[in-house]
């Protein structure tokens, strides 16, 4: 079926095609061309991944794919393979809503924009605007509130965790990463929610990807199916582990923030200089 486009109330543009979803927001006098822009670069996305889709499932690192947004979905995962198994896969929804969002930003005009991939959002912001959000975990909870103000550094939000619509290797609720762009911070969400975990705790259930989803770019590596009773301390633990791994990452250079959830408890790296980006509820 060909992609879809519909205007949905507060004058937001809907695109969908397949397995992407995009709610899109603009503010300027251009928004009717940035809206325009974003409808024609979709209509041929999902057709280009799906024409690499075998090489985005492999892990990162081999071979360079040739599309504008896989070649987005490899950048974001090549700096993390090294230290992580990963595949340009982590990236996806970033990397759609980075690519929408950049046909906007050229066609000119645009104060504010967002290209919102399913909770992964790429944000444009002119000098002097701001763009606020709740931060929700992956069953639509409110967990508190993203500023992002021009000048920050930060292009994207994204949330990854056990229960989203990918699989984890980790016992995180949910964690929303801050980054330069979208397709960063979906890559950084994953493997930060990939951290948190308690590994070989009988409380944790897992399973082979593959049994669960035959075509997952994860294989036979064991995916978290269900987390049984935590005490305070495992729970804390658990968050600790996800919090080293974002500091790394933040001490890299690849992420601005995150914030890290787990059984109602909370951990929250801060931007360096600390902004009003990340606050919890």
């Amino acid at each position: 079926m060909p992609a879809v486009a519909a205007r949905l109330p507060g004058d937001r543009l809907h695109l969908q095609h397949g397995p992407i979803d995009l709610v899109i927001g603009a503010d300027g006098p251009g928004r009717e061309a940035a809206f325009a822009a974003a409808a024609r670069r979709f209509a041929p996305l999902l057709d280009e991944l799906v024409a690499e889709l075998p090489l985005l499932r492999s892990p990162a690192g081999g071979v360079r794919p040739v599309g504008p947004v896989a070649i987005r979905m490899a950048d974001a995962v090549q700096t993390h393979c090294r230290r992580h198994f990963v595949t340009p896969m982590a990236a996806v929804a970033g990397a759609v809503a980075d690519e929408v969002l950049a046909s906007m930003v050229a066609s000119g005009g645009l104060m504010r924009a967002y290209v919102n991939d399913g909770g992964d959002i790429a944000i444009h912001l002119a000098p002097g605007q701001a763009y606020r959000s709740g931060v929700a975990g992956l069953d639509a909870t409110a967990l508190g509130a993203v500023t992002i103000r021009a000048g920050d550094g930060i292009g994207g939000i994204a949330t990854s965790g056990r229960g989203g619509r990918s699989q984890s290797f980790g016992i995180a609720d949910s964690v929303t990463v801050l980054a330069a762009t979208a397709a960063a911070a979906d890559a950084a969400a994953t493997l930060v929610a990939n951290s948190v975990d308690l590994p070989g705790h009988p409380a944790v259930s897992r399973t082979p990807a593959r049994l669960l989803q035959p075509d997952s770019d994860l294989g036979d590596r064991p995916v978290t199916v269900s987390v049984g009773p935590l005490s305070s301390d495992e729970t804390a633990a658990a968050l600790e582990r996800g919090l080293a791994e974002a500091r790394a990452m933040q001490a890299a250079g690849l992420i601005a923030g995150a914030a890290l959830f787990l059984r109602g408890a909370t951990r929250v790296l801060a931007p360096v200089p600390k902004t009003e980006a990340l606050c919890h509820a």
